[in-house]
């Protein structure tokens, strides 16, 4: 990538970012409230975080964000509210906020704005996924990760 112009590169970037956030939220669609939650969101975490800096890379190249009509979107039924989803309420209602956040910077064109609410989305995402992995293995869902020794 390093012989295409910041443009080209920027583009590529974007379209990289958006097919890899689109691969995170299908992740969570139609899923079983299973073991693999934390995954699902750690990995929703690293997406969001691509897009921000696809955004911000797309921004110095001179595009725009092309605006969408977000506002209407939800996320996946098992990152919506009252659907059972794990994790402390506190850290869902900053979740729920980022997202709220997204949906709104998305129907305009400020390239900065999405990714700032895409950063926000990310440490949101991230600090649920820590939560849920800790709260799955006190509870026996997933094992119990195992004491290193030393050789």
């Amino acid at each position: 990538m390093a012989s295409l112009r910041p443009e080209d590169r920027a583009q590529r970037a974007f379209r990289d970012a958006q097919e890899e956030w689109r691969r995170a939220l299908e992740s969570h669609r139609l899923a079983p409230p299973d073991a693999g939650f934390g995954a699902r969101l750690a990995g929703l975490a690293a997406a969001a975080g691509a897009e921000a800096v696809a955004c911000r890379e797309a921004d110095t190249a001179g595009f725009e964000w092309p605006p969408h009509r977000a506002s209407a979107n939800k996320p996946p039924y098992e990152l919506q509210p009252g659907t059972g989803r794990r994790g402390l309420e506190e850290l869902w209602r900053v979740f729920d906020a980022a997202v709220a956040e997204l949906n709104r910077a998305a129907t305009g064109t400020d390239l900065i704005e999405v990714a700032a609410a895409y950063e926000a989305l990310a440490a949101a995402a991230g600090e649920l996924a820590s939560t849920v992995e800790r709260e799955d293995r006190a509870s026996g869902l997933l094992p119990r990760e195992r004491a290193r020794r030393s050789a």
